[in-house]
């Protein structure tokens, strides 16, 4: 048996909304729909909800599922699952109101506005493979209900739905409006690119990837891009490789200054009593750490740190000077121009080595994929997939904290990493582990939206860190420099004292 959770109002007898629990028996493979029809059939409850195909194709049935949009038809039934409407009018029960949506989509005239010859024409493959990727939307509003940003900013921001839309258009060779004017008024550089959209889809659109930063790119091409404060990225990059200023002596100047740390050499490896054939083989790799411009220029502790950690495994590793921003604040932010120069710098540089780790959920999304379109295919690991089977836990004290784990969301989404940074928190001794509510929410440092509308990033980060209060963990720990800064500064808000540490940071004191 499970329970299950939905949240109902009739206007005709309720007050508010409230929540019903219901018991029901869980079947292989059930769906949060056949579980409404379970809850109706066994309780006679009456459960007022929309569905059609129950094929995923008409976007009828969508709800809210432990606060993100999904289809009811397609998202699987888990025990303790809170079923809520979409965030719109509520007619009854699970069932709204869109009249909203498609008002605005009218006021907008989103529809191909051209002449009838131009309408007719046919076009090459090549002039609609922009528009092609947002064409396949079956308008169930999920990625609206599921929008950190429209949660809080509605006014400010239309949302995936929306952006998705004006992008079709905008880039279709035949419509003669002015998309991307619509694009800048309602909010285009107001999206976290936290990719929360693209994973609620049914469709599998990318609305941030695939048209919120592609109509920034064309904005800067235009010179109605990007936000002001944004332009400081490319200046600081153009003048030192690096998005953020330098404050004191670099990570790398430092490893140059003292030698590059050689954790231990390749014969030692060999010839250590307690190695086995398996990380004998793994030492023989060339390997490269991809410091990134936070790491490098602003917490180089986090770099120390690694390199304690590493040393404490028995694994070596190169620290290559010459590396340069993977261009991740350009490419989020529209100001594309530079970033080949910058690609091609970081594969001259990484060329000869057999893996490139990254300590920082931005740099590795970009490297895997953002990179390979620029003609660059690193071999890429995110320290905990590279670090998951080469922990000696014989050598790790116990901690005796509590921690929680905040997933940074280009690991999270952009990586698929969800798991890796768990297990390496649970095999450390004396940690108690406590989930966040949602940890995978995102917490504002991205998409530039942490300089360029600051606001927006207070916000989201406040609403995270009263997530990380609530778990009474004496640690939050992620692997994303921003996050850290911007989780500091959302506890700093709500006047909460939680440490915030990279997981790498997190692993140095076991080892210490």
């Amino acid at each position: 048996m499970i329970t299950v959770y939905v949240k109902r109002f009739d206007k005709e007898k309720d007050d508010e909304p409230h929540i019903e629990s219901y018991e029901i028996k869980e079947t292989p493979g059930m769906k949060v729909l056949d579980a409404l029809e379970a809850i109706n059939e066994k309780y006679d409850a009456d459960i007022s909800f929309r569905s059609s195909c129950k094929a995923g194709q008409c976007g009828s049935c969508a709800v809210k599922v432990n606060g993100n949009g999904r289809l009811a038809c397609q998202a699987d039934i888990k025990d303790n699952s809170l079923i809520e409407p979409l965030d719109l009018p509520v007619i009854k029960d699970l069932v709204v109101d869109r009249s909203s949506i498609e008002n605005k989509v009218k006021e907008l005239e989103l529809h191909l506005k051209c002449d009838d010859e131009k309408s007719h024409a046919k076009l090459m493959s090549d002039e609609i493979k922009d528009t092609k990727k947002v064409r396949s939307c079956i308008e169930c509003y999920s990625c609206l209900s599921s929008c950190p940003v429209v949660r809080h900013f509605k006014e400010d921001y239309l949302g995936p739905f929306y952006m998705r839309y004006l992008g079709k258009y905008d880039f279709d060779p035949r419509d003669e409006a002015d998309r991307l004017i619509d694009a800048l008024d309602n909010g285009m550089y107001n999206c976290t690119s936290c990719g929360m959209c693209g994973a609620v889809c049914p469709k599998n659109i990318n609305s941030f990837g695939d048209a919120v930063e592609k109509l920034r790119a064309i904005a800067c091409s235009k010179d109605l891009g990007p936000l002001e404060a944004h332009k400081v990225f490319k200046e600081n990059i153009v003048a030192t490789g690096r998005s953020v200023p330098k404050q004191d002596e670099s990570f790398i100047e430092e490893i140059e200054r003292i030698g590059n740390k050689t954790l231990k050499s390749q014969e030692a490896n060999i010839n250590e009593e307690s190695q086995d054939k398996t990380n004998t083989e793994e030492s023989k790799e060339k390997i490269a750490l991809f410091t990134g411009c936070m790491v490098d220029y602003r917490v180089q502790e986090v770099g120390r740190d690694l390199l304690d950690v590493l040393e404490a495994n028995n694994i070596e590793i190169d620290v290559p000077k010459g590396q340069v921003c993977c261009g991740s604040p350009l490419l989020r932010t529209g100001q594309t121009d530079v970033v080949q120069e910058l690609v091609d710098k970081n594969k001259e540089v990484f060329k000869d080595y057999d893996k490139v780790i990254t300590i920082c959920a931005g740099c590795g999304a970009t490297l895997k994929n953002d990179h390979p379109k620029f003609g660059s295919n690193l071999n890429v690991q995110d320290i905990s997939e590279f670090l998951i089977d080469k922990l000696d836990t014989d050598k790790m004290k116990e901690l005796n904290t509590k921690v929680t784990w905040h997933d940074p969301c280009h690991l999270a989404r952009g990586q698929g990493i969800k798991d890796y940074p768990r297990d390496i928190i649970g095999m450390i001794p004396g940690v108690e582990f406590s989930e966040l509510e949602h940890p995978a929410q995102c917490c504002g440092a991205g998409g530039g939206i942490k300089s360029g509308r600051p606001d927006i990033a207070s916000k989201l980060a406040n609403e995270k860190a009263k997530m990380i209060k609530d778990t009474g963990a004496d640690i939050v720990t992620t692997i994303c420099p921003f996050c850290q800064t911007n989780l500091k500064d959302g506890l700093n808000d709500i006047n909460h004292d939680v440490e915030v540490l990279n997981l790498i940071q997190l692993l140095k004191r076991a080892y210490e």
